[in-house]
Order: C-alpha cells, then structure tokens, then sequence
C-alpha cells in the first residue's frame, strides 16, 4: 500500500503523489467527471492575470493548471515537491521547479500572484504554507486557493460523502496507478475545514480581504485573498 496518512508526513506524501503520476491527470478527469478542466479555467479568470506578471503554481503536478495559467501572456512556473509528478509533466513547456511549501526556493516579494489547486489539503502544516506562499507574494499581490470544500446543499452533502467514502476509491481501482492513494483522497476531504474556516485561516496568514466562491454546489470553492503590505 501506498498511501499517506492524515498526519501528512511530507516523505510519505511526496511518494504517494510519485506513484499516482503517470496516470494522474486522466484519473482526475474521471473521478470528477470532467469538472477538473471548468476548474482550472476558474481558478486562472480569479486570479486576473495580465501578461508579463510572474506566477507562482504551487503543487502544481504534472503543470497541466501551470499552462492553463499561462494563457494570458503571464510567466508561469510550477512548483512541487514530487518530482515523479513533475517528470510526468515533461513535455508541458513551462519552467518547473522542485520545491517544498513550507521551504520555498525564492525570494521574498518574488511573485505577483500565487496559486495553489487542491494541494493546500496535503500540506503538513496548511498555516506555515498560507504564510510562505504570503512571503514570495509582493505587497498587494494575489492568491487564489483552488480546494473540495463542502457542498452548500444538505442532500447533495450527504450523496457526495457517500461518493467519496464508497464510489470513490471502487472508481481509482479501474483509472489510477495507485488506487489507495484515492482513499486517502476521500479521508482528506472529509477533514478538511468547510469555506468560512479555510477562509478564516487565510486571513490569518498575512493575506486580507478573503473572499470564496463555489463550484459545483460547493465540492470545490475558490478562495481569493490579497497579500498584505
């Protein structure tokens, strides 16, 4: 088996991640039934980008949320800590760096914008990111948090639990690589804090103004927040 546990030790999620790679882009696409590419196109309109501006794709994969954020013209780079992930995003022409986010190889004040898609969830320790990701961020800069979330309406809450915790992991075992690491997937999303508390825990962390909006009845919400002076 290899899956990470809910205490996210950064080895054990890092190898998890490079055992998904090679089938990664097209499992998500299954599992979220082809909302993954709406999100993505979602998640480069919140950030506003214009082009020349230097963009920071935090947990980026395979870079396939790194070129989507790229198509305005701005200067994308991915960044993530499983290099398995990255390698399999080889042919995808954007810069692509291997880094941790609680230690991030750059330099203060370094981007006009930051982003990070369902990669917050996995984190050791999701306030020390929210505050790294804050220091590479000039003053006045953007972050946009592309996460699952908690879906707004009670029925649907309770199908979409039932999905995670049952369908979820049956349908990995057809399309993933590694299908265990999706029952991990399924444990994460159901601790992870709903809207109002991640948006609290922004706020927190050097950024203001945070604001959220659903996708999909509120499987996903797109946190947006602006970096402090």
């Amino acid at each position: 088996m290899n899956r990470a546990s809910l205490q996210k030790d950064p080895r054990e999620v890092a190898s998890m991640f490079d055992g998904v790679a090679r089938r990664y882009d097209v499992t998500n696409t299954v599992l979220s039934f082809g909302r993954d590419r709406s999100w993505r196109r979602a998640t480069r309109r919140a950030l506003g980008l214009r082009p020349g501006e230097r963009v920071l794709d935090l947990a980026a994969g395979t870079a396939v949320s790194t070129v989507e954020l790229a198509r305005p013209g701005a200067w994308c780079v991915a960044t993530d800590f499983s290099q398995g992930m990255l390698a399999a995003g080889r042919g995808r022409a954007v810069p692509k760096v291997a880094g941790d986010a609680l230690h991030l190889p750059y330099a203060d004040a370094a981007f006009d914008a930051v982003t990070i898609s369902f990669g917050l969830r996995n984190v050791a320790d999701t306030d020390a990111a929210l505050a790294e990701m804050a220091r590479v961020t000039r003053p006045g800069g953007r972050l946009v948090v592309c996460e699952f979330s908690t879906p707004v309406f009670g029925p649907f809450r309770t199908v979409y639990m039932e999905y995670l915790m049952k369908a979820l992991p049956q349908v990995a075992e057809a399309v993933s690589s590694n299908p265990d690491a999706y029952v991990y997937l399924a444990e994460s999303i159901r601790a992870w804090p709903d809207q109002r508390g991640l948006a609290e825990r922004i706020d927190a962390a050097g950024w203001s103004g945070t604001e959220w909006r659903n996708l999909t009845g509120g499987v996903t919400a797109l946190h947006r927040a602006v970096r402090r002076a």
